[in-house]
This record gives C-alpha cells, sequence and structure tokens, in this order.
C-alpha cells in the first residue's frame, strides 16, 4: 500500500465479537489502535519490540503481538482482547475467575497476555496437556514476578473445571 505522509484509511475488525472502525495512519499499531482508539487497554506495552509477549492478543484465534502488527493488517479479521473473556455483563469468565482464585496473578502486567494465551492452549488442549505443554504455551509472554506456578496452577484448575 502506497500512501502519502499524513495520509488515513479507515479499518473494520471485529473486536470481542463486535465490529468496529477507526480511521487510522497506515503506520499505527494493533497495540496502539487497541488502547487509543478503541479503549480497550487491556492489551499491555512493555517492550515495544516483540519479546516480552505482554501485548498478545489472539488474531483469528492464533497470539500475535500487537506492538509489532500494523493496524491495517488486522483488516477485516477477528480479534479477542483480554477485556472479551469476561462476560457481557462484566464478571470474570471461567478462566479470569480461575487466575483470581489460584493467584495466577500477582502484580498483573501480564496477565491479560497470560489470560489469552492459556485460551489459545486450552482450545488446543481443552484437558489442559500436560504441564510441560502449559508451560511451553505461555514460554512466549514474560513474567515480572515470576509467579509462572501460579499461572500453571491456574491454567490446570481452569481445564478441569471444564468449558
Amino acid at each position: 500500500m502506497s500512501t502519502a505522509a499524513g495520509q488515513r484509511v479507515t479499518v473494520h475488525l471485529e473486536v470481542n465479537g463486535l465490529w468496529r472502525e477507526a480511521v487510522v495512519e497506515p503506520r499505527r499499531t494493533l497495540a496502539d489502535l487497541l488502547r487509543e482508539d478503541l479503549d480497550l487497554t487491556g492489551t499491555h506495552l512493555a517492550c515495544e519490540t516483540g519479546v516480552c509477549g505482554n501485548c498478545n492478543v489472539l488474531l483469528d484465534g492464533e497470539s500475535v503481538r500487537a506492538c509489532l502488527m500494523f493496524a491495517v493488517q488486522a483488516e477485516g479479521r477477528s480479534l479477542l482482547t483480554v477485556e472479551g473473556l469476561a462476560a457481557d455483563d462484566g464478571t470474570l469468565g471461567d478462566l479470569q475467575q480461575a487466575f483470581h482464585d489460584h493467584h495466577g496473578l500477582q502484580c498483573g502486567f501480564c496477565t491479560p497476555a497470560m489470560l489469552l494465551t492459556a485460551h489459545e492452549h486450552l482450545r488446543e488442549h481443552p484437558d489442559g496437556g500436560t504441564d510441560e505443554q502449559i508451560r511451553e504455551a505461555i514460554s512466549g509472554v514474560l513474567c515480572r514476578c515470576t509467579g509462572y506456578e501460579q499461572i500453571i496452577a491456574s491454567i490446570r484448575a481452569a481445564a478441569e473445571a471444564g468449558p
């Protein structure tokens, strides 16, 4: 796509089950679109180089680094953010509740990305898989508090509770 400086484009995407539209510069990241244009601040920015994974969201069901992706690349696609895991009335979803019950969140900074990564993992492994498979699944999201054991226990509990 060739655009002149300052040119803006309209992006249409499904976010948490609702079709949304935003007018952005082609260089705007998906993370900035979510946080600044759509007011979905659960997507956290840390390293902004794709290393830490704290900006993970699910695009068409697969994890992507929102800090590395342009918003225009999400045109016509389906996106799930941490806000989409809660019930319509705002109560915690089952996975979120398991993280709460099993202390899978400490400072909370990595929690949105961990929850989405766990959601993706549990879709592929409804029984939770092995602890090693869970560790592998969450290995792309860095936790500053080293709370991985509680996160694994939370994911395991969510799997045991079922869909």
